[in-house]
């Protein structure tokens, strides 16, 4: 029994590691095909301008335009990925810093408190 509980405690948090790395992997490519995908856009754009298809002042509207929204959409996938970070920290039971900070307070305080203790003894 004992071996089959520190077998599963030793397998979580390679578990914990492992999703972290998949999902490090997913905004990696996420981000690469945004990128590819702006890019191809913006050599299309160029192509209408150079045949004529479309005015460069468009053509550069277009692409200021494509590179705004490209803004928006990074900055919308960074707070939803900050978001689905923090449900994952608090499932997994891993303490934020502010957890972590206030312990340290108290332990400050008790440390002081023993100390304080430790005093009036002698």
């Amino acid at each position: 029994m004992t071996g089959k509980s520190q077998n599963q405690s030793e397998k979580g948090p390679d578990k914990h590691h492992s999703l972290f790395d998949i999902t490090r992997k997913v905004m990696l490519a996420s981000i690469g095909a945004m990128a590819i995908a702006q890019d191809e856009l913006e050599d299309f754009i160029e192509r209408l301008v150079e045949r004529g298809e479309i005015e460069e002042k468009e053509g550069s509207g277009l692409i200021q335009e494509l590179k705004a929204k490209r803004k928006q959409r990074m900055e919308k996938g960074e707070e939803e990925l900050q978001k689905r970070i923090n449900q994952l920290l608090k499932r997994v039971d891993i303490p934020s810093k502010s957890d972590l900070e206030a312990l340290n307070q108290k332990i400050s305080n008790l440390s002081k408190k023993i100390d304080e203790l430790k005093k009036d003894q002698k």
